[in-house]
């Protein structure tokens, strides 16, 4: 793997290094001044004071007990704020920011084995697999007897229906293409289970509790879905990024990736498994969130290049960045009545991608 290592950089102008290095700065910094900001404001009105002192008090009850001289560090901060902060707000934003981390990296590793700048991590059929396990397990009641079982349930739904379009494209070749097409094909069959499922609902509060699901929120995040999601995210984001040489290849061609030695086949499969991974563990626990593996990255390599060692993790930043405030419109802006995650990310996304492409004009970033 030597050559493949010491080819693992694309070529960049000088503004593109020099604007990898400054969002990479910017955002990096965004991330936990976004959730700062994120669990400061909501309907309850805590402000931003009383949010971060409500952070920080547990932390500061834990070490004064060897330092008695910290227990008058922080004002006096009500119960009912505290538990806010801690049980409602910090989970829910640490998972929008968890979650869109993980579309955003999911995003770009597929629009770089496909090729394509408009591929998004549900293109391998990993949303649909889930949601149709997800709308199942609602319709039947299942979900509303053991809870746990509808992010279970939806996490091995979505890899199935990888390992599916893995086995039947590895039958024709396994090409990119191949792959493609039958990812679209899976897609479309499951969204007809799906809609027939929820049409002969047996009971209307079923089906619209399914639509919600296929619409994503978070609404009912606590740290049992973050407990969920973040091992399989975060060794499918390690591995990943020590894929970045390969993917950097990918782009080149499979030609030249297979002239370097590289398993183009094998190396594809297996970006598209912990692409697979990370998608299927966020929306396991939020739903189907829209846009954000689609844009994020895409707006990222035109702003620095299709280099991965850069674009990976900027695109990690930016996807939490913008899912945890997508999050906070949802609940803010129209308050008491909350909006689905979902459907801000769509009202955000669609403008955004529409814009990039009229910008392009055509072109390949």
């Amino acid at each position: 793997m030597k050559t493949i290592v010491d080819r693992a950089s694309l070529p960049r102008t000088r503004n593109q290094k020099l604007r990898a290095r400054l969002f990479g700065f910017l955002f990096f910094l965004a991330v936990p001044a976004t959730i700062l900001l994120a669990i400061s404001i909501g309907p309850a009105g805590t402000g931003f004071s009383n949010g971060i002192v409500a952070l920080l008090t547990p932390l500061i009850n834990t070490l004064s007990d060897d330092l008695p001289a910290l227990n008058h560090l922080l004002p006096e901060i009500s119960p009912a704020t505290q538990s806010l902060v801690w049980s409602i707000r910090l989970p829910r934003v640490l998972l929008a920011g968890l979650v869109g981390a993980s579309l955003a990296v999911a995003g770009a590793t597929m629009q770089a084995v496909f090729r394509n700048p408009l591929a998004e991590p549900g293109v391998t059929g990993v949303s649909s697999g889930a949601a149709v396990v997800a709308v199942i397990l609602i319709v039947t009641g299942v979900a509303a007897k053991a809870p746990w079982v509808l992010s279970a349930g939806a996490f091995i739904g979505a890899l199935l229906a990888v390992i599916f379009v893995q086995i039947v494209a590895g039958l024709n070749g396994g090409s990119g293409a191949t792959l493609l097409l039958v990812g679209i094909a899976l897609n479309a069959f499951l969204g007809a289970v799906i809609a027939a499922t929820i049409a002969n609902a047996p009971h209307s509060d079923d089906a619209q509790q399914a639509m919600f699901w296929l619409n994503g929120d978070l609404t009912a995040a606590n740290w049992q879905d973050i407990a969920l999601a973040v091992g399989p995210i975060t060794v499918g984001t390690v591995i990943l990024m020590m894929l970045i040489p390969e993917l950097n290849l990918l782009l080149l061609g499979e030609e030249q990736a297979a002239a370097t030695g590289m398993r183009t086949v094998w190396i594809r499969q297996l970006l598209l498994a912990l692409a697979a991974l990370v998608t299927a563990a966020g929306v396991a626990v939020t739903g189907v969130i829209s846009f954000v593996g689609l844009v994020v990255p895409h707006l990222i390599r035109l702003a620095i290049g299709p280099d991965h060692r850069s674009l990976l993790p900027i695109s990690m930043c930016l996807g939490a960045v913008f899912l945890i405030l997508a999050d906070l419109v949802a609940r803010s802006l129209f308050s008491p009545v909350a909006l689905q995650t979902g459907t801000v990310t769509a009202f955000l996304g669609a403008p955004a991608l529409l814009a990039l492409i009229l910008r392009q004009g055509g072109r390949q970033p």
